[in-house]
C-alpha cells in the first residue's frame, strides 16, 4: 500500500520527457523452419493491476512509474488520453494452422515473433470522443473522419485514412511528450490472441454474444445467430485475457506494416513493423461487424491503399527493462 501511494503521489507531480525509439528489425535471409503452434511463452498477467490515471489536464507517468509498470497495469497521460494497458513481454506463433476453418492463403507460414519488452495498448479501439478530442485542441488536421450516420461518443472512431490515423498520433505524442504510434501486424496479432492459439482468444467458434460481426453466417460449426446491424460502442463485449476490449470484429484497425501476399524469410520476428512491400497499401487486422466471424480471426489478415477510410487502436514503447 506504502508503495502504491508514492507511486501515485510521483505521477500527480508530473514527469520529464522521455525519448523513446522503436525496435530495429533482425532479419535472417535463412528460411526458417515451421514451428508448431503449440509452442507459446507468455508470463501470465500480474494478479493485481493498478491504474495511473491524470487527474486532470496532462499528466505524463514518470520515469520511475513506467519502470515500474506490471502487465495488466493501467494509465492514462492525459484527460482525453486513450487507456492504456501493459502486454506482457513473451512470445507466439504468428499465423495460423493448416487445420484452421476458412484459413486463406497468406497466413502462413507459421513462424514465431518474441517480444523482449512489454509495451502498452490502448485498452479500446479509439472511439470518437478521443478522435474529437484532438479536433478540439487543433490537431488530427481538421479531418472529422466519417461517422456513417452511426453516431460518435464512444463508438469507434471511423472513415480514418492511414494518415490520419497518424495526425492523432502525432497530436498525442506531442500533447504527452511520450511516443504513441501504431501497433505493428504481429504486435497486433499477439496482444488478439492474448496467449491463445485457437481462432478467437474465447475458443474456436464464435456467436454475437462474443463478437459483433454478421452473426448470420456460422463459422465452425457455431450458432446461426443475427446479421449486427452496426458498429457496437467500443467497450461492449468481454475483454480478453490481456484486458482489451473487441480485439475480433466490429470495426478493422490499420497497423504500420506495409502489404505483402504472405510471411517470408523476411518478415520481422521482433514484433518490429514490416516496412517493405507494397507500402501504397497497410494491413489491416480484427474484421468489421457487416462481414462473416471468418475474417474476424486472430489470424485473419487484409490489407487497404492508405487513403482508405477504418479506424485504430494505439501503442506506446515504454521504457521498462527486458
Amino acid at each position: 500500500m506504502t508503495v502504491g501511494i508514492k507511486l501515485l503521489a510521483a505521477f500527480a507531480a508530473g514527469a520529464l520527457a522521455i525519448s523513446l525509439g522503436g525496435a530495429a528489425s533482425a532479419k535472417s535471409r535463412r528460411v526458417r523452419p515451421e514451428p508448431t503452434p503449440s509452442a507459446e511463452t507468455v508470463p501470465a498477467p500480474a494478479a493485481l493491476s493498478r491504474q495511473f490515471f491524470a487527474a486532470k489536464g496532462v499528466q505524463p507517468l514518470t520515469p520511475e512509474i513506467e519502470q515500474s509498470l506490471k502487465p495488466k497495469d493501467s494509465f492514462k497521460e492525459c484527460e482525453n488520453c486513450p487507456e492504456m494497458v501493459v502486454v506482457p513481454k513473451g512470445s507466439f506463433i504468428m499465423g495460423t494452422p493448416i487445420t484452421e476453418v476458412d484459413r486463406y492463403k497468406g497466413e502462413d507460414p507459421l513462424h514465431r515473433v518474441s517480444f523482449a519488452r512489454p509495451f502498452a495498448v490502448g485498452r479500446f479501439t479509439v472511439s470518437f470522443d478521443e478522435w474529437d478530442a484532438c479536433l478540439a485542441d487543433g490537431g488530427c488536421d481538421g479531418n472529422k473522419g466519417d461517422d456513417r450516420e452511426f453516431g460518435r461518443g464512444r463508438l469507434p472512431a471511423q472513415g480514418i485514412s492511414f494518415e490520419a490515423a497518424h495526425s492523432y498520433l502525432a497530436w498525442l505524442s506531442h500533447k504527452v511528450g511520450r511516443t504513441y504510434r501504431l501497433p505493428s501486424e504481429s504486435e497486433r496479432e499477439y496482444f488478439a490472441r492474448a496467449g491463445t492459439t485457437t481462432p478467437f482468444w474465447f475458443g474456436k467458434t464464435v456467436s454475437s454474444l462474443d463478437v459483433n460481426y454478421a452473426a448470420g453466417t456460422p463459422y465452425a460449426n457455431g450458432p446461426r445467430g443475427v446479421d449486427s446491424k452496426g458498429p457496437a460502442v467500443v467497450d461492449s463485449y468481454a475483454p480478453n485475457p490481456f484486458g482489451l476490449y473487441q480485439v475480433h470484429g466490429n470495426v478493422w484497425e490499420w497497423t504500420e506494416d506495409c502489404f505483402n501476399k504472405r510471411y517470408t524469410e523476411d518478415t520481422p520476428t521482433d514484433g518490429a513493423p514490416w516496412l517493405e512491400g507494397d507500402c501504397n497499401k497497410h494491413m489491416l487486422r480484427g474484421g468489421i461487424w457487416n462481414w462473416s466471424a471468418d475474417k474476424s480471426r486472430a489470424g485473419y489478415r487484409d490489407d487497404a491503399f492508405h487513403g482508405g477510410g477504418y479506424s485504430f487502436r494505439v501503442v506506446r514503447t515504454l521504457n521498462v527493462q527486458p
